[in-house]
C-alpha cells in the first residue's frame, strides 16, 4: 500500500472584510465581500492543497504578531497575500510587515498573488508549479 501524496501547504493571508474602506468600491460592502471570500474558500477545500485561511486587521503590528505566532505552529509550502493588502498605497506598510515576516518566518516560503477571491486558486497553481 502506498503513502498518499502530500498536498501543498499554502496560507492564503487576505485583509478582513471589516478593515475594508468600502467608499473606494460604491457596489460592494463587508456582507458581499464575506459572501465571495467564503466561496473562494470553500471551493479550496476541494482544490488539491491543504488551505488554511488567515484574515488579518489593517494594523501592521498585529498582523505580524498574528503572522508569527501562526507560523511557529505550522509549516506552508506557499503564501497567497490578497489584493486589498496589496493594491492599496494606505495598506504599503501591511503588506511590506506581512512579507518581511513570511521572508524570516519562513524561509523558502513561495509567494503569490490573486487579483480576486475568486482568482486565488489559479495563484497558487501558478506557484506551486515550482515545489
Amino acid at each position: 500500500m502506498s503513502e498518499p501524496i502530500a498536498r501543498p501547504r499554502a496560507l492564503t493571508i487576505g485583509l478582513h472584510p471589516r478593515a475594508m474602506d468600502y467608499s473606494r468600491f460604491p457596489d460592494l460592502d463587508e456582507a458581499q465581500l464575506t459572501a465571495r471570500v467564503d466561496a473562494a474558500n470553500d471551493a479550496l477545500r476541494d482544490a488539491e492543497f491543504d488551505i488554511t485561511p488567515y484574515l488579518v486587521g489593517a494594523s501592521p503590528e498585529e498582523a505580524e504578531t498574528e503572522i508569527r505566532t501562526l507560523l511557529a505552529h505550522q509549516r506552508f509550502d506557499l503564501v497567497m497575500i490578497g489584493g486589498a493588502i496589496r493594491a492599496f498605497p494606505d495598506h504599503t506598510p501591511l503588506f511590506e510587515r506581512i512579507i518581511n515576516t513570511l521572508a524570516e518566518a519562513a524561509p523558502g516560503i513561495r509567494f503569490c498573488f490573486n487579483t480576486s477571491p475568486e482568482t486565488t486558486l489559479d495563484a497558487l497553481r501558478r506557484a506551486s508549479t515550482a515545489i
